[in-house]
């Protein structure tokens, strides 16, 4: 394992005021962003290349992190987004046959600001009572006054804004199926990899094209379906890729949207959004489909939700509910040839309890 005292001293700092104590891994410095918890036991490496994650320092609840290593087969994006990263305990010497290296080297090598030996039963309690706010990671010490009220009007400052402009591709690019049956555009709002693997894995060669790609674009590509992807962010904040899924939704192509395209392809129907006192962030996320009766275990990571009744009735209905807290994780549209979830249900890893949902998409299409 490791040494729970090796790495200099480091702090985390909320805006409330609160104060942590650890140990610095990865880079040191100072990282500021949202701090929110991240319940899975496993699938670490996911959370960390994940897109959604961008602006935030993300707290794991499982205590030890690192066990079997990190692998690049298993990134779903091309970086890391997330500002800062938060464990209780690392290992420094994985063991499993497909380890390419520890998680410190990976958090060095990708500039990503750490801190472990940290109370994370403590803080997740807090983040759940009080809510998410923002907070920083530091080395510097916390307790001098002057550099707590340098850090903390940097906290009070921060926001997270252009997230899907910060982690959207720049280009088009085309990921060919070895027998393709179907031809899919991934509108790209931060995408998790393992999206396009499930649909290759169906025969869908997937053009990934950037999240402000015009409908006229759409058209020209003339996709048998439209995947509308995941990413960070307040939803409302997209204004022109909400006008344009307004226009993409009278092309009669079938769409599926997960988690951030979902509340889009809502918000683009009337509906609204809302941001939520913690989110749902982990792999154990129980959700009813009203349509077959059923409770499935799924993957989550959102910070925002639709409002349950602000969807006009006459264009569509919430499909599926949280066990929780009966917030929104599912719309099926009326009109047009169109269903939405909040959760993943290309999760990797987590539960695949509920990848049926890419078999409707493609016997829709």
């Amino acid at each position: 394992m490791m040494s729970i005292f090796s790495g200099e001293k480091a702090y985390i700092l909320l805006a409330d005021g609160s104060i942590f104590e650890g140990r610095s891994f990865g880079k040191t410095g100072t990282a500021i962003g949202e701090a929110v918890f991240a319940t899975g036991m496993t699938g670490y490496e996911e959370t960390l290349t994940d897109p959604s994650y961008y602006g935030q320092l993300v707290t794991q609840t499982f205590p030890l992190i690192g066990n079997y290593g990190v692998n690049e087969t298993d990134y779903e994006s091309k970086g890391v987004y997330l500002n800062g990263y938060i464990v209780r305990e690392y290992c420094q010497s994985p063991s499993n046959f497909r380890c390419e290296g520890n998680i410190n080297d990976f958090l060095i090598r990708h500039n990503v600001i750490g801190i472990h030996s940290v109370d994370t039963r403590r803080l997740t309690r807090k983040i759940r009572e009080t809510g998410v706010m923002n907070g920083c990671i530091t080395n510097e010490d916390v307790h001098d006054s002057a550099v707590h009220e340098k850090l903390m009007n940097r906290i009070t400052s921060f926001k997270v804004e252009n997230a899907v402009k910060s982690v959207t591709c720049s280009s088009e690019e085309i990921f060919c199926a070895e027998n393709e049956n179907y031809r899919v555009a991934l509108l790209d709002f931060g995408y998790k990899h393992n999206i396009r693997r499930e649909l290759m894995k169906r025969g869908c060669t997937v053009i990934v094209v950037p999240a402000d790609t015009s409908p006229e674009r759409i058209k020209e590509i003339a996709p048998d379906g439209i995947m509308l992807s995941n990413g960070p962010g307040d939803p409302a904040e997209n204004t022109q890729v909400i006008e344009n899924l307004k226009a993409i939704r009278d092309l009669d192509i079938p769409v599926f949207g997960i988690c951030l395209g979902h509340q889009l392809m809502a918000l683009a129907n009337g509906a609204k959004t809302e941001k939520l006192k913690y989110g749902h962030r982990g792999a154990n996320q129980p959700v009813l489909d009203v349509d077959l009766g059923r409770t499935f275990v799924t993957s989550q990571n959102h910070g925002y939700a639709v409002i349950n009744d602000s969807l006009p009735d006459n264009v569509g209905y919430v499909s599926h509910f949280n066990s929780n807290d009966h917030t929104c994780e599912g719309i099926r549209y009326k009109d047009f040839r169109c269903f939405t979830v909040q959760f993943h249900p290309e999760a990797c890893g987590g539960p695949h309890d509920t990848s049926y949902l890419f078999d409707e998409f493609i016997d829709m299409m």
